[in-house]
């Protein structure tokens, strides 16, 4: 895999090429600014982006401008948005237009190198992930909202989890259930989310994030 990585801090840059490097995952290009991203991409047409919100010259959402147009110009690259807090309305923005090849992540979540591979594996193959505490504020803001409600405590955490883009394996294996108590409980969520249940799990993983993103518009 091919990758791209922009963040106007240098120390960060260069913290997270060397540990995708130790992991296998070839860095073709840094950037330092929005522009300068645009221009890497248009050169090395990596697999994915790893892009900062907050970059020169405004500090606001630079990066996540880049990151649109990005999509635009190449929809088969993956884009992976670092965040230093939860924001849980750009969040649902990025949700609002298409959630495959995407995932929302906090820089702590960097740290973990083999879990951090394994989301730019999944948004390379078109998959999506969220960060849990971004799953977690999207959660309790529609947790009044129509059917959410419904789900049972441990239903919320399965549900959770497919937001993540765990499979049922990883579900059982954090909850400790087995696969058939991981299914059951997924059957459960889908049923009462009234969403078309699949075994494909970036189907059930997209889906999952179109509900949650209706219904914080919604709310």
């Amino acid at each position: 895999m091919r990758v791209v990585i922009a963040d106007d801090s240098t120390l960060m840059r260069e913290g997270v090429a060397t540990f995708l490097r130790r992991a296998g995952i070839e860095v073709t290009a840094q950037a330092s600014s929005a522009d300068e991203l645009l221009r890497e991409v248009e050169e090395h047409e990596p697999d994915v982006a790893i892009v900062d919100i907050r970059m020169p010259p405004s500090f606001t959402d630079e990066g996540l401008r880049a990151a649109h147009e990005i999509r635009a110009r190449h929809p088969e690259i993956g884009i992976v948005i670092l965040s230093q807090h939860v924001e849980t309305g750009t969040a649902a923005r990025l949700l609002a237009e298409s959630p495959q090849r995407l995932a929302y992540l906090l820089k702590d979540r960097v740290g973990d190198i083999d879990e951090f591979a394994e989301t730019l594996e999944r948004v390379a193959s078109g998959g999506s992930a969220l960060d849990p505490q971004v799953v977690a504020r999207l959660l309790a803001s529609t947790r009044d909202n129509g059917r959410l409600a419904s789900l049972t405590t441990r239903e919320r955490e399965v549900l959770s989890l497919l937001a993540e883009g765990r499979s049922n394996r990883a579900i059982g294996e954090q909850l400790e259930l087995s696969g058939r108590g991981v299914q059951k409980h997924v059957t459960a969520v889908f049923a009462k989310l009234g969403l078309e249940a699949d075994e494909d799990d970036n189907r059930r993983i997209l889906a999952v994030l179109e509900y949650l993103r209706l219904e914080t518009a919604a709310g």
